[in-house]
């Protein structure tokens, strides 16, 4: 043990031993500045100065758009802010369409290339005369229906046939575009979707409410009950237009849905369709 401690005298007191680095004037050989460091001191200050540089680094990349640029660097919500960019870019070149059209038109009402309209005369007995003669079928059609309805009379294949199950025409929940698909795999049972503010919900068949409420983790919620064991699932919704107990039709609105103060991911409508216990894909039976 003597001689590990005798052994590790000599190095601390040359990484301790101090050096006067010192600057001097080439005229007058005088010393202007000097400093004095130890090697302690100097592995010390480079240590900090590696250190503090790696932080300010890190800081600035990561909070700065720099970061979109380092390889394999991936943010999970570019994929929506593109389709938020797309659908306000569209809207605005609609837009600028319609001003310019509008503006046209000025141009050509000053200018005196567009005339007035002329407004048609609205005398209600003159448009039912009008729609008694366009109502009344001609002579020819007459004959056409008789020899129809002659022909078709024993033909067995124009008896309709009742098909075993019902067949089912789904509206669209909303409008807007879809930015996460269904996937079993995920355990993601519905379809998220990005929408304009204040767009309208609405109720895919016709059926009744059997759930209505606000949560924590979707907001508020709406669910409805349809023929043939099909249940719809509204979330994320602004307000709620229907309460439980109520009788909807298909594509009758139920709720609100799209805040100007929402853009992450969590706050998108959410739509799921089940039949019989299971998961629907609702790409599989409606047209968005």
């Amino acid at each position: 043990m003597k001689k590990k401690s005798r052994s590790l005298k000599p190095f601390i007191q040359k990484i301790r031993f101090k050096y006067r680095v010192s600057v001097l004037n080439e005229n007058t050989l005088e010393e202007s500045w000097y400093v004095r460091l130890s090697r302690f001191s100097v592995f010390l200050f480079a240590s900090t100065f590696t250190v503090l540089t790696f932080i300010i680094l890190t800081i600035l990349i990561f909070t700065t758009p720099v970061r979109n640029y380092l390889p394999g660097y991936g943010d999970a919500g570019n994929r929506t802010k593109i389709i938020q960019n797309s659908m306000k870019a569209d809207s605005l070149v609609k837009q600028i369409e319609l001003q310019k059209g509008y503006v046209d038109i000025l141009k050509g009402i000053i200018k005196g290339d567009i005339k007035p309209d002329s407004i048609a005369s609205l005398d209600s007995v003159e448009l039912k005369d009008k729609a008694r003669v366009f109502l009344q079928k001609s002579k020819k059609e007459n004959q056409f229906v008789d020899k129809y309805e002659e022909e078709e009379k024993y033909n067995l294949a124009s008896i309709d046939v009742k098909p075993n199950e019902n067949m089912y025409v789904f509206f669209r929940p909303t409008r807007g575009v879809i930015s996460s698909a269904f996937n079993l795999s995920e355990q993601q049972f519905g379809i998220y979707m990005i929408t304009s503010v204040n767009e309208s919900v609405l109720s895919v068949l016709a059926g009744t409410v059997v759930y209505a409420a606000f949560t924590f983790d979707f907001g508020w919620v709406i669910q409805v009950q349809h023929d043939n064991n099909y249940l719809s699932i509204y979330k994320n919704n602004t307000r709620l237009l229907k309460k439980v107990g109520d009788n909807v039709k298909a594509g009758e609105s139920i709720a609100i849905v799209g805040d100007a103060k929402e853009k992450n991911t969590g706050s998108q409508f959410y739509f799921e369709l089940w039949k019989q216990g299971k998961p629907v894909n609702p790409e599989d039976v409606i047209i968005f």
